[in-house]
């Protein structure tokens, strides 16, 4: 009988363990990490910030920095050790045979070069091609990687492009050189779900043709169990469990690996029959470790031994690494939390007969801007909302869904008094609000506040944290002057934060705590409507947790009621009572949470949901895509706005006509030609429902 030689991984890296020289010393970013991935695989590694996942890559391909090192350890590339080689060497390989494709395609691309030029200088310089060769190889690529015209993209700055496909053309311009090794840290984190999706498909139809290794670095668990084979968990510097992805999301050991499963809202599950259980506390700096198991002072299962004693990463009789001395016990008790965990209280059903608290009728934002023709008095206009309709309910909370340039962020934009509309009625309270918030009484202003996508945007970085909550109580006279201090205290702890974050400055606080001193700065004037655009797509998925519930109990306390913009179509689901569907500038859909994401569908939304990544491997899902890009806002196209993308389209006259709304019954409208008894036949997109 004839035994087969075991294949020779592409990446075999072997205790590696790597530091950054401080002030204080060096410090232990890495430590002991070990992994390998074979060739055509998908290996992925998973954590919140600051648990290493991309100090791990920058020391595979040595770009640690003028203070980093690599203290210890193998890596082992197609069985050669890259640990000890020269700058010359290594930089032949790393443009060769490793690539690397970022978070931010803008950071990766020239932005005074040509598309053409950028592409072209790695097949020069590495493959020593002559000019015209390089070029046509370049339009060859981003051809297959679907990109829409190359022979002209490649004559266009990066700024001509939108974030997609600059996205397309890095990927394309790490695959030039046919690597072996494709190594992506969050690549899709900045784009819409149906981008997302379209570059994950580009992901797996490249790896399978290239048979390329790929080391896949995310914080999102919906795309990590799409594209993955294995997987890796990260925490504080240390590997903590490693399987396959199958494996790691139904049976998962250490706690740290339950802990992020359970911060992760399912699709299909709302904020009245589940509950979200973050994670406590935050990820210790490398500076300042436990003595014992690292993750044990945010742990639900810890004993006094985790306290004093490291744990080893050791292979499970189920064949998980797990770096955890009770894994087995763990694995035992099933998916329930610890009972402390448990007493955590699900949301009330909104009230159904309450009044409309904001009532939002035929409205439209339209911009002006330069005319391309010379001498032309007439300035063409991008109508951002056109004719959008909609009302929000005393203690309900509206989710408005679309891609980018849709009209979600113009539309609540507008609604809050920072951009001025065109057309249509905003009622508020009984009040016309359809001009500017500097034209508004106080009173209103007070009653309608927003949180933003970036504090860091918002929050100003010269000022207290207790300062800056405390300027709306002066403003709007919450509370006399002698208690603004202990109100702000207040707010503080119920943000989760504490008194001791009442004179730090934005600087000193992670992404997830600004977020929350945003929310208490909003909520500080004891507003009656809190319109949210994207407060919690940039946050680990524990920190997204801790927000969503914050939010939850705000509403559970002071009745607020809320709009909540996302692009994440689970965390929407979970969180929202009501949903509105928008597509270029107008509603396509709306109604109750649960009557969106069954059948019947506009096909604009069946397409939305097909591309949510779902965070459960055994599920089955729709391939729907959508072709080309959302038509301009400056010329939208006659009919129905969506036929030039519709993959229902029924014929000319989804092109000619303005589509009717159709009552689906329950509230529920689609604005479509198809009839709602076709619509009714559409299989569910989710075949199987992720588990709870």
């Amino acid at each position: 009988m004839l035994s087969h030689k075991p294949q020779t991984p592409i990446l075999d890296v072997r205790d590696l363990t790597i530091a950054y020289a401080t002030r204080k010393g060096d410090v232990l970013a890495v430590r002991d990490v070990s992994f390998d991935i074979q060739r055509g695989e998908t290996h992925s590694i998973v954590g919140e910030s600051g648990c290493g996942k991309s100090t791990v890559a920058f020391g595979i391909v040595n770009f640690l920095g003028r203070n980093g090192r690599l203290v210890s350890g193998r890596i082992l590339f197609q069985g050669q050790d890259l640990v000890g080689r020269s700058p010359e060497e290594l930089r032949r390989i790393r443009g060769d045979r490793i690539a690397m494709v970022y978070q931010d395609p803008m950071a990766a691309l020239n932005p005074s070069m040509r598309i053409g030029d950028q592409m072209a200088e790695v097949l020069i310089v590495h493959r020593l091609f002559n000019r015209r060769e390089a070029e046509e190889a370049c339009v060859e690529m981003l051809r297959r990687v679907h990109m829409p015209d190359p022979g002209n993209v490649i004559r266009r700055y990066p700024h001509q492009l939108s974030g997609g496909q600059q996205q397309r053309v890095v990927i394309a311009m790490a695959l030039l050189n046919d690597p072996a090794l494709l190594i992506m840290d969050e690549p899709t984190t900045a784009l819409d779900v149906t981008v997302e999706a379209a570059v994950l498909d580009l992901v797996a139809e490249l790896q399978h043709e290239f048979e390329t290794a790929i080391m896949y670095i995310s914080h999102n668990l919906g795309v990590v169990a799409r594209v993955s084979h294995r997987m890796a968990v990260m925490y504080a510097g240390e590997l903590v469990e490693r399987a396959s992805v199958r494996d790691l999301f139904t049976r998962p050991q250490h706690p740290y690996t339950r802990g992020l499963l359970r911060c992760v809202p399912r699709l299909g599950t709302d904020k009245r029959d589940s509950v979200l259980y973050p994670i406590r506390g935050r990820v210790p700096p490398p500076n300042a470790l436990p003595p014992g198991c690292v993750f044990e002072p945010r742990c639900d299962y810890s004993r006094e031994e985790c306290r004093f004693r490291k744990p080893q990463l050791r292979l499970t009789a189920s064949g998980h690494f797990v770096r955890c001395h009770f894994a087995e016990e763990i694995q035992n008790l099933g998916w329930q939390p610890p009972e402390e965990l448990l007493a955590q209280v699900t949301a009330p059903p909104p009230p159904a007969d309450a009044p409309p608290l904001l009532r939002v009728t035929h409205a439209k934002t339209y911009y002006q801007v330069p005319s391309r023709k010379l001498l032309s008095r007439e300035k063409p206009l991008v109508k951002a909302v056109d004719d959008v309709s909609l009302e929000i309910r005393r203690g309900q909370t509206l989710g408005i869904v679309g891609e980018s340039g849709c009209g979600k962020s113009t539309l609540v934009k507008t609604i809050v008094g920072m951009e001025k509309p065109t057309g249509g009625e905003f009622e508020f309270m009984g009040v016309d609000i359809a001009m500017p918030v500097t034209q508004r009484k106080l009173d209103i202003v007070r009653e309608l506040q927003m949180v933003f996508q970036n504090p860091d945007s918002t929050l100003n970085p010269s000022f207290t944290v207790g300062y800056q909550i405390a300027r709306p109580l002066r403003r709007f006279k919450v509370v006399p002057r002698g208690e603004v201090r202990n109100e702000v205290v207040r707010l503080l702890e119920m943000m989760k934060l504490g008194e001791r974050y009442y004179d730090r400055y934005p600087r000193q606080l992670s992404g997830g705590e600004k977020q929350r001193v945003g929310i208490a700065r909003a909520i500080a004037g004891r507003p009656g409507v809190i319109l949210c655009d994207e407060p919690v797509s940039a946050l680990d998925v524990s920190v997204q947790a801790v927000v969503l519930n914050l939010m939850l109990e705000i509403q559970q306390k002071t009745g607020t009621t809320l709009a909540f913009i996302a692009h994440d179509l689970s965390v929407v689901r979970y969180f929202c009572d009501y949903i509105a569907v928008m597509y270029l500038g107008q509603i396509v859909e709306s109604g109750p949470a649960e009557a969106i994401y069954a059948p019947p569908y506009h096909p604009y939304t069946e397409a939305l949901l097909s591309a949510v990544p779902i965070p459960d491997p055994t599920a089955t899902q729709k391939h729907i895509r959508l072709e080309g890009a959302v038509p301009s806002a400056l010329n939208p196209p006659s009919g129905c706005r969506f036929h030039t993308r519709c993959p229902r389209k029924i014929g000319a006259i989804c092109e000619q006509e303005i589509p009717p709304w159709q009552d689906a019954g329950n509230g529920h409208r689609i604005f479509c030609h198809i009839p709602l008894a076709d619509l009714r036949k559409i299989e569910p997109v989710i075949g199987v429902a992720a588990r709870t």
